[in-house]
């Protein structure tokens, strides 16, 4: 079970220079595949003079929803290569755009490849890498005179409140780690059933 992944904290930039060609790379961090294709829309525009805008997303703690793209590049050569850097800092959550223009002299495949990855690792190098965890929420009720309890348990475990009612009965949701939810139910069931 994934319950935790790296992603970067904001946008970062990186640049690369190769027989005057200029690359400028940016990377984002993103959670969906619209917000992704809205920053790709989003640099097309701004970079309405460049000769290509290439890019590469990562998505999701399990790292399975990923695309890339050349963008008129030789394919291969563009998104490939800057995925590849996405994956070898094993990040998600977070797209990589280059955006090329062309100095007048060809680059060759392996020119461009080494120039996109090159780009791409200088804007991800830029970012400053931060490691989540995958919450997940989980209600419990439970008799008023097992509060204390409970709450030496939440805070043992470090799960955060997100919600809680005190009624006839006491209503708290609960939002942990994933990989800690088995043993934070079954912790609670030994404070309000401890036989």
């Amino acid at each position: 079970m994934i319950d935790a992944y790296k992603t970067i904290k904001q946008a970062s930039e990186g640049t690369y220079s190769e027989l005057r060609s200029k690359f400028l790379a940016f990377a984002h961090p993103v959670t969906t595949v619209e917000e992704a294709m809205a920053l790709v829309e989003q640099y097309q525009k701004k970079f309405y003079d460049a000769r290509h805008v290439c890019w590469a997303y990562m998505l999701g703690a399990e790292r399975t929803t990923f695309r890339s793209n050349d963008n008129g590049e030789p394919s291969g050569t563009a998104g490939k290569p800057i995925l590849g850097q996405i994956n070898s800092l094993e990040l998600t959550d977070v797209i990589v755009l280059v955006v090329r223009y062309f100095g007048g002299v060809k680059l060759g495949t392996s020119g461009l490849i080494v120039a996109y990855r090159t780009a791409a690792a200088e804007a991800l190098g830029n970012a400053e890498i931060e490691d989540r965890t995958v919450d997940v929420e989980h209600t419990f009720t439970f008799e008023y005179p097992f509060m204390n309890g409970i709450m030496k348990v939440v805070r043992e475990m470090e799960a955060r409140i997100v919600s809680q009612s005190y009624d006839m009965d006491c209503s708290m949701t609960l939002s942990i780690r994933k990989g800690k939810l088995d043993e934070l139910k079954e912790r609670i069931r030994k404070v309000v059933s401890p036989f």
